[in-house]
Parts: structure tokens; C-alpha cells; sequence
């Protein structure tokens, strides 16, 4: 019994001095807090943010650089009584607001008396030259440098995106443990899609401090210091000629504007309207014009190039004749009467081949050549031949890009709607249906779906008759002079080249001679496709996609133009003006250019 006792007192002070030991262990090298609240009083370490990586057009114009601005951080162990009235007139503050600033700064999570903790931020260099020189007689307050961006001009706001304060749920899904609160992220556009290449890596600056908090210089030689490693630069794919004159044709009107270089799926202009100044979020003022931006009833935020599904109207019309090609159900000579009792038409062509329906966007036309894609009587059943028809058609329409998110390099890209066999199941919840029922998606209507993104990226398959790159807005990380990966991949769509002959040839004669004479130029070839969009019981919106040179083309375009009616009046012509800009650097036809600046496009 005694050998017990004396066994478990041993294994007792074992136990406990083990104890002591490991905690003492945990002290001195696991945690770190008691070493900063023995260094704190001698040794301020000072963040270095890094400089985010600038941002340029295709041409080398500098669209997004960086301004520096001030962070006033307090550390309250160091803190001693001071005038605040002298502080409030320096710092341009009200007792009230003094008071309220130290409330919500011990109120954040984050908050230790013995860290600096940011007390006031944004501050502008303006700010600081009226407290930087009396700063020493606030022991505790230091300012902490780094930078806001800054925009070249006004433009391209929803491309470039902005940069704000990380959040509390962005800061508890990093698990690299990249940042810290306070921190600036890309919240969207470019900015958030190439945050890892843009923000650069912080630093670490030690200096020794007297006992009234005045630096003395650097730590130990800066032996413990580590540099800020800056962001890398972009180049994007951008004209910001071109973006600005898109921009200043589609002020004071809903809608976008996608143009796109062909051979490399490069975006050329991306233009959401309306749209806002990208620098009023930007520096002290964003949380206030944040406020006044996204409850704009007009959503400047809202990214109609890649969120505004849209069905796609008559320009899909062109898709349907190259599928219908493919699959051997008609060719270029096929006709059909153009008899509106079944389908509502316009204008007075009658008895058209292919190429006529498309220059005259013949609505009954289409409705017969999508009977007999769906239709084709393989099995003796109408329903049954509707559902193989209809799942033919749709593994050959996804293949031009259609019916999900292309992979663009910007967030929040939507994916549009093609509908399938599972999808009309679905909706008529296992009854049976069958041609009659879904015709409408004929003529780009019913349940059809599309993003401009994927229209402009249409028009670029038919300009290369048969393939594209995925559209992108950086052209070159750094000095690399290339892409992402993804972005230089040929996409292929399993449609005869031949069968795009067709199409072009058709969409010349819909500028020269049918719905869109407005985009016709001089000594351009232009070829397009017009659309009006129902969206009863308000006006259609007008759609156009289009692409020139017709040979070796060096740009291809969507515009939606909301509310605005028929295809060949305000997106035809936004299309063409873009195109001669592009093309010749100028613009000659100012009639056209005051017709779209007027905006009266239901008269």
C-alpha cells in the first residue's frame, strides 16, 4: 500500500511538472502574445501593404493605377491623456463622433489592447498633412500607409470591378489565411477574377520606439523585416477608345454592348448600361456612394453582359439553319410559303430559300424547318419523334456555347437556357408533348434563354466559321504575353464549314439588302442578324449581332438595346457605328451617331 501511495505521488509530480513545462514551452515559442506585450512597448511592426498590380488597355493606356492613402491606427496600452479638442480639430472630428469612433473600435472582434487596431481609415494625403506634424503629442496613434485605386477615365466600371474592406464571411472562408481584417479584396469584375495575381504580398517594417512612442529607428538593423512584394501587372484585351464610344451611345438607355476579336475570343468592349464612375468606389466616400449605387432602381451594378438572360429572338434564327443543315433536313434551295396563319411575319417576301428567310428573318419559315428537325417520323409517333428530334438538336445548339456560363474571367457569369427533353418533362410534370407545343423556340422565343456574352460569342463562331477561343478580358498576365490557359483553347463545333458559308452569306444580305440596312458600310463588308425580343407587354428589346470584315474578321459584336423595338434601329445601327470606330478610327455617318444619342427608337 505504502509502494502505491509513493508510486502515484511520483507519477503525481511527474504529471504536474510536465504540465509546467509544457506551458512554459507554449509561452515561449507557440504563442506569441506574451513576446508582443513584452516587445509592445518597444517595438512597433509596421504592416507594408504591397502595391496592386496596375491594370492597362490593349494599346498600353493605363486604366486602373494606385493613389496612396493613410490608416490612422491606435494601440490603447500605449495610450496616455490628450487634448482631444486639439485632436478633434486635426483630425476634423466632433466629440461625439471621437467618442463613437473608440465605442465601435472596442466593440470589433479583433480588438486587443496591447495590437494596433485601425481607428480611422482612408484617410487622404490632404487628411494627414494637417495631423501627421503634431502626431507625437497623441502617444499610441501612428498612421499606417497604403493605397486606393484610381481610374484613368470614368469607364468600363463592370469589367474592371471594384475594390473594398474583405468581409467578415470572405475573412472566414480564407483558409490560406492570406489576409487580415482591414485587408482590400476585389469584390468584382477583373479585379475579384485575378485577385491572386493583383494583390501582392504584404510586408513587415520593426522600429523601435522611446517611452513616448516616437520611432527611433529600425529594429535590430530591419534583420526581422520582411518586403511588401507588389502585385502583378495586366493587360487587358480593352479599347478604351472603343469601350468609351460604346459607353457614350448607350447613355441614358438598359442594355450592352460585347465586342470581340475573333481569332484570339479577345473582348475588345464590354459595356453594361447603365453603368457608374468607377472611382466614386474608391478611397473615403465608397461606403456612402456604395449606399447610393447599388439602391439605384436603375442597378448600375447589375452585370448585364453576363447576368441579363435575355431570349434571343429572331438572331438565333442562324443557329437554327446551320443545325438544320447538319442534320440533312433542308438545304440552301429548301422553301416554304411564308404563311403567317400558322406564325405572325413581316415585310413581303413569300416562297423564300434559306438565304431569303434569313435576310427577311421569315418567322414561318423557321417554324417549318424546326417541325422537321423535331419531326422527322422515325418512329411513327409524334411524341416520340419530338423527344429524339428535340435531343439531337440540343447536342449540337450546346456545342456553339449556349445554354451554360462560357468561363469568361469575370464572376457571377450566367449560363442562359436551352431547352432539353429532362427540361420539358420537367415542365409539363411527365405528360406528353411534342412539336406543337414547344415551336416557339423556332424563332429564338419560349423558353430560350441567352446571355450577350454568348451572342457576341456566336457571332464570333460564324465570323470563323466553326470555332472560337472563350471569350476573355486579360490578354497578358505581367510580362508573359499570354492568357490564362483556358483562354487558348480552340473550341470546335461540329457543323461543316460549308454549312457557315451559308450562314455568312446571308447575314451580308441582311445588312446590304434586308432588316438591317442601318449597319451596311461603305467599304466594309458587314454581315448581322437582327432580332426584336418579345417582352409584353412593354416595347420589344432591340438585338443585332454582327461581325466585319465578312473576310479575315477582326471584330464581332452583340448589342441588346432594352425596350427599344425593332432590331434594325437602335442595335443595328449602335452595331455599325461600333464597327467603323473599330475598323476606321472614326466615325463619318454623325446622323446615325445623333439618331442613337437621341434615343427615340419607337417612333
Amino acid at each position: 500500500m505504502r509502494d502505491q501511495r509513493k508510486y502515484f505521488f511520483t507519477v503525481l509530480i511527474v504529471l504536474v511538472g510536465s504540465i509546467f513545462l509544457i506551458k512554459l514551452f507554449a509561452i515561449q515559442v507557440w504563442d506569441d502574445r506574451y513576446g508582443e506585450l513584452a516587445d509592445s512597448n518597444s517595438v512597433l511592426r509596421i504592416t507594408e501593404y504591397p502595391y496592386r498590380g496596375l491594370i492597362y488597355d490593349r494599346n498600353g493606356n493605363l486604366l486602373v493605377y494606385n493613389e496612396p492613402e493613410f490608416d490612422l491606427m491606435v494601440q490603447v496600452n500605449e495610450m496616455q491623456e490628450f487634448d482631444s479638442l486639439t485632436f478633434c480639430s486635426l483630425a476634423s472630428l466632433d466629440l461625439p463622433k471621437l467618442r463613437s469612433l473608440f465605442l465601435e473600435m472596442k466593440a470589433r472582434k479583433e480588438f486587443l489592447p496591447y495590437k494596433p487596431i485601425l481607428f480611422m481609415p482612408k484617410l487622404s494625403a490632404k487628411d494627414v498633412a494637417s495631423i501627421e506634424d503634431r502626431l507625437d503629442e497623441f502617444p499610441g496613434f501612428y498612421l499606417q500607409a497604403r493605397t486606393t485605386r484610381a481610374y484613368t477615365w470614368p469607364s468600363a466600371a463592370n469589367a474592371l470591378g471594384y475594390v473594398s474592406e474583405i468581409s467578415s464571411e470572405q475573412l472566414a472562408s480564407d483558409s490560406a489565411r492570406i489576409y487580415k481584417q482591414g485587408d482590400y479584396i476585389g469584390q468584382s469584375g477583373i479585379e475579384a477574377y485575378y485577385e491572386s495575381v493583383l494583390r501582392g504580398k504584404r510586408g513587415v517594417r520593426n522600429m523601435w520606439r522611446n517611452a513616448k512612442g516616437v520611432e527611433k529607428g529600425s529594429f535590430k538593423e530591419g534583420k526581422y523585416d520582411t518586403m511588401a512584394v507588389p502585385g502583378i501587372n495586366l493587360i487587358t484585351s480593352l479599347d478604351i477608345d472603343l469601350q468609351r464610344y460604346g459607353e457614350k451611345l448607350l447613355e441614358g438607355k438598359a442594355g450592352s454592348i460585347v465586342a470581340v476579336e475573333p481569332s484570339t475570343g479577345e473582348i475588345l468592349s464590354f459595356i453594361s448600361g447603365p453603368s457608374y464612375d468607377p472611382g466614386r468606389l474608391s478611397g473615403k466616400n465608397y461606403s456612402a456612394n456604395y449606399k447610393i449605387i447599388s439602391s439605384d432602381t436603375n442597378k448600375p451594378l447589375f452585370n448585364r453582359p453576363l447576368m441579363a438572360q435575355y431570349r434571343p429572338g429572331s438572331i438565333f434564327k442562324v443557329a437554327q439553319a446551320m443545325i438544320a443543315l447538319e442534320e440533312g433536313v433542308i438545304s440552301t434551295d429548301t422553301r416554304f410559303p411564308c404563311d403567317r396563319s400558322i406564325i405572325n411575319c413581316h415585310g413581303g417576301h413569300n416562297n423564300v430559300d434559306l438565304r431569303g428567310a434569313i435576310t427577311n428573318s421569315c418567322n414561318p419559315y423557321f417554324h417549318a424547318v424546326f417541325r422537321r428537325l423535331l419531326s422527322q417520323g422515325k418512329t411513327g409517333d409524334p411524341f416520340r419523334d419530338s423527344r429524339e428530334g428535340l435531343a439531337e438538336w440540343h447536342k449540337l445548339v450546346v456545342t456553339f456555347g449556349f445554354g451554360s456560363p462560357l468561363g469568361i474571367d469575370l464572376p457571377n457569369e450566367k449560363g442562359g437556357l436551352m431547352p432539353s427533353v429532362p427540361y420539358y418533362d420537367r415542365a409539363y410534370r411527365n405528360r406528353p408533348w411534342k412539336f406543337s407545343n414547344i415551336y416557339s423556340i423556332a424563332i429564338g422565343e419560349g423558353e430560350n434563354l441567352v446571355v450577350p456574352i454568348q451572342m457576341a460569342n456566336f457571332a464570333s463562331t460564324v465570323a470563323n466559321r466553326g470555332f472560337y477561343y472563350t471569350p476573355h478580358l486579360v490578354k497578358s498576365i505581367g510580362n508573359t504575353g499570354n492568357p490564362l490557359e483556358q483562354f487558348q483553347v480552340k473550341h470546335m463545333v461540329p457543323i461543316d464549314s460549308m454549312n457557315f458559308e451559308v450562314a455568312v452569306d446571308a447575314m451580308e444580305s441582311v445588312v446590304t439588302s434586308g432588316t438591317a440596312l442601318r449597319a451596311n458600310l461603305k467599304d466594309i463588308v458587314v454581315c448581322g442578324k437582327t432580332g426584336s425580343v418579345q417582352n409584353d407587354p412593354n416595347p420589344e428589346h432591340s438585338v443585332f449581332i454582327a461581325f466585319a470584315p465578312k473576310v479575315n474578321p477582326k471584330i464581332a459584336i452583340s448589342v441588346y438595346v432594352e425596350y427599344s423595338g425593332m432590331g434594325g434601329r437602335a442595335a443595328a445601327t449602335i452595331a455599325g457605328l461600333m464597327i467603323e470606330k473599330y475598323l476606321k478610327g472614326k466615325v463619318s455617318r454623325n446622323y446615325l451617331e445623333d439618331y442613337v444619342l437621341k434615343g427615340d427608337f419607337l417612333d
